[in-house]
């Protein structure tokens, strides 16, 4: 009578069902039509207004791959904390570039006018967070003293005109005080009420070569 430990474990034929189940599993297998052994393309990435927007204002960096492939793999020397202490040139000035975010909402005298200029015509293109702020700034100034011209008209046979153009310039210069403290920061900035001036000013002052 055989004992249950004289039966071999092992089946011997184990090796040969295992080919069978491979060949079985080739015959099985048919290859995809229509694509000719073409592998299927991505569709390019579509970039909203909306991304377009946040990357100018510099709440995307410049390695979103949405932008670009050539923006799509960071540089291993790339640090995103570090990104606001680079320096850019206007003529034989380098400055870093939160100062030059911030210098175009400075109410102080016609700081930020000035500054706002200088960089839409001496910034290029390829800065486009920093040229961004400098339309965006120069557009909230000019939207300002457009206001500020209304209401001192109106102010002349008002005495209340008169104190709401004190009250709205009171205002309006804490608000780019707050402006300029963000840009230092590199905080996105958005002004939606200025938004197409921004963009025409951007547009239209083309930076000198």
């Amino acid at each position: 009578m055989a004992k249950k430990f004289d039966t071999n474990p092992l089946d011997p034929s184990f090796p040969e069902k295992v080919k069978e189940k491979e060949k079985a599993k080739k015959r099985s297998t048919k290859p995809l039509g229509g694509k000719n052994g073409r592998t299927t393309q991505f569709a390019d990435p579509v970039v909203t207004e909306e991304q377009t927007r946040k990357f100018r204002e510099g709440e995307f960096n410049a390695y979103d791959p949405a932008f670009g492939n050539e923006y799509a793999q960071p540089s291993p020397l790339y640090r995103p904390e570090e990104e606001n202490d680079r320096s850019l040139k206007i003529g034989n000035i380098s400055l870093p570039e939160n100062v030059l975010t911030m210098l175009p909402y400075i109410p102080i005298s016609l700081i930020g006018i000035v500054a706002a200029i200088i960089e839409l015509v001496f910034i290029p293109k390829s800065e486009p967070k920093v040229r961004y702020h400098a339309a965006q700034g120069l557009a909230a100034h000019i939207a300002i003293y457009i206001v500020m011209a209304v209401l001192g008209i109106v102010s002349w046979g008002s005495e209340l005109a008169s104190t709401a153009s004190d009250i709205f310039w009171v205002v309006t210069t804490i608000i780019l005080i707050v402006f300029a403290f963000k840009a230092w920061q590199g905080k996105p900035i958005h002004i939606q009420s200025v938004e197409s001036l921004t963009d025409w000013l951007e547009e239209k002052i083309k930076p000198q070569n």
